[in-house]
């Protein structure tokens, strides 16, 4: 099927997400991508090869593809660098000293760490599944330098975005086959932060010790 401008662009993807491509062409895929980042469960490997695809049949420039996805992942991750920075230290320590298992101390050295390696942690954190959404409310709960932060929330997302419009755009109309690389992918990324949770939890029911929660 040869897919021309003038026709919708038909896919598996959400109806909505079409919609906005169909309507707006790029800056409707920057739209999209905002949202995944703000509503993780929304996939970004659907709307990226998509938009790839998209540019692939003349419905909207590869370049303004590129550029308004990453614009998008921008706004998205910088909405959630807000939520951080409202939340801030004092209450994100106020809610930790309330879950079960769970002390300020640790909290207090995921902070240390992230002072140490925040700026890596962003860069890498936009090409993790979820994490390249939760890792912008961190760096506004320390707040981070906001210059600091667009820079390397800029250029991660950028790279995230240009593999994956590329593929759509190579692939053409086999551009879904992405989205089965990626799913295994972000199976792999999930599995392995779950048993880190389940691994943490375990040590601390089993490991007495001092560490009490602190005001």
């Amino acid at each position: 099927m040869i897919v021309n401008a003038a026709e919708p662009i038909e896919s598996s993807a959400p109806g909505w997400i079409n919609s906005l491509m169909d309507t707006l062409g790029a800056p409707g895929a920057g739209i999209a991508i905002a949202l995944e980042n703000l509503f993780p469960p929304i996939p970004s490997e659907l709307i990226l090869p998509l938009a790839g695809f998209a540019a692939s049949t003349g419905q909207m420039n590869l370049i303004a593809a590129l550029i308004w996805t990453t614009i998008g992942s921008v706004v998205g991750a910088w909405a959630l660098y807000g939520v951080g920075a409202a939340l801030g230290r004092d209450r994100t320590i106020a809610i930790a000293s309330k879950l079960p298992l769970l002390k300020v101390s640790d909290i207090e050295k995921t902070e240390a760490w992230f002072i140490k390696h925040g700026p890596k942690a962003v860069f890498f954190g936009r090409m993790l599944p979820i994490f390249r959404s939760l890792i912008s409310v961190p760096a506004g709960v320390e707040r981070m330098s906001q210059p600091l932060f667009l820079a390397l929330t800029t250029a991660g997302s950028a790279i995230w975005n240009t593999v994956f419009v590329l593929a759509g755009y190579m692939l053409g109309e086999n551009w879904e086959s992405v989205t089965g690389y990626v799913s295994t992918y972000s199976k792999v990324v999930l599995a392995v932060a779950a048993l880190a949770v389940v691994a943490f939890f375990v040590v601390r029911m089993f490991k007495a010790g001092p560490g009490k929660r602190r005001a």
